[in-house]
C-alpha cells in the first residue's frame, strides 16, 4: 500500500511517530502495529478501498499464537508460513502432478515422503515434520474449514510412496476425504493432454480481500509466496485451465476407485 502510493519508508516513519527501522519490521511482519496507525497510514497513501483496509486492520489484532508457533526454532520457517497461510484462508485451491496434496495425505504416506528426503533426515525430524503435517489437516475439518478444491493428476495417484499397500490406503483415504462438504477433489487424467505450468505444486490461497490472496510454489529449497497482480492472475488462469480439463468429482471418484482395485 505504501509503495503503491509512492510514499518513501522515512515519510511513514515520521507520519506515525516512529523510527525508520519500525517501519521495515512492520512491513516484513516482525513488529505489529495498532488499528489506529494502520488507518493512518491507509489515508495518508490514499487508500478507498474499505474492505481491504479492514482486512488489514483484522491482521493488526492482537491474536492467540497459532499452534505452529510450537514447532519455531525446530521446523524451517517455510514450514510454519504454510501452516499460517492455511490457517488465514477462505479458499484453497491447489494442483499436484507427482505427489498427493499434503492436506490430504495419509501419515504413512507422509512419512515414505520425509524418508527420501536429500540429505536425510534423522528420525527425530522426520516425527516432527509428520507431527507438523497431521497437525496441519486439522484446518479441514470442522464448521469454520474453508473451501478446498485438490487438483491431483493421475501420476500423483499411480506413485506407489511406500509401497502398494500404503497407496491403496491413501487412495481410500482420498475417496473419503472427498466425500467431505467443503473439499472437492478432481483428477487430471493422462489423456486430458498438456496443461500450463512446470509441473510444480501449486497452492493458490484466498485471503479476505483479493489484495491477500497468496500463491505458494514447492521447490526442492523449501516454499516460494507470491503476491503481485501479475503472478496471481497468472496462477488463477493456471489453475482454471486444469479445472476445466479434469474429471468431474463423481468420475473423479470412480477412477481412484480403479486404480486402488489395481493394487
Amino acid at each position: 500500500m505504501r509503495t503503491a502510493a509512492d510514499i518513501s519508508a522515512e515519510f511513514a516513519a515520521g507520519l506515525l511517530g516512529v523510527d525508520r527501522g519500525k517501519i521495515s519490521n512492520i512491513e516484513s511482519g516482525i513488529r505489529a502495529i495498532s488499528p489506529d496507525r494502520l488507518r493512518t497510514l491507509a489515508c495518508n497513501c490514499g487508500c478507498t478501498d474499505e474492505p481491504y483496509v479492514d482486512a488489514l486492520v483484522e491482521m493488526a489484532q492482537p491474536r492467540r499464537r497459532g499452534w505452529w508457533e510450537r514447532y519455531r526454532g525446530t521446523l524451517p520457517q517455510g514450514l510454519l508460513d504454510i501452516a499460517e497461510l492455511e490457517a488465514c484462508s477462505v479458499r484453497m485451491r491447489a494442483a499436484y502432478s507427482m505427489h498427493i496434496p499434503g492436506l490430504l495425505q495419509t501419515s504413512d504416506h507422509a512419512l515414505a515422503l520425509f524418508r527420501v528426503v536429500i540429505p536425510k533426515l534423522p528420525e527425530h525430524e522426520v516425527a516432527l515434520r509428520l507431527a507438523h503435517r497431521v497437525e496441519r489437516q486439522h484446518i479441514l475439518d470442522g464448521d469454520t474449514a474453508p473451501e478446498y478444491t485438490g487438483i491431483v493428476h493421475e501420476a500423483a495417484l499411480r506413485m506407489q510412496f511406500g509401497g502398494p499397500a500404503v497407496a491403496q490406503a491413501q487412495l481410500n483415504h482420498l475417496l473419503t476425504r472427498s466425500e467431505q462438504e467443503k473439499i472437492t477433489l478432481l483428477v487430471l487424467p493422462f489423456e486430458a493432454g498438456a496443461f500450463p505450468g512446470a509441473g510444480q505444486t501449486v497452492l493458490y490461497a484466498e485471503g479476505q480481500v483479493p489484495q491477500l490472496d497468496t500463491v505458494q510454489i514447492d521447490n526442492s529449497h523449501g516454499p516460494d509466496f507470491l503476491y503481485s497482480k501479475v503472478q496471481l492472475a497468472k496462477y488463477r488462469a493456471h489453475l482454471d485451465w486444469m479445472e476445466d480439463i479434469a474429471l468431474s468429482p463423481e468420475a473423479s471418484r470412480d477412477f481412484i476407485r480403479t486404480i486402488a482395485r489395481q493394487l
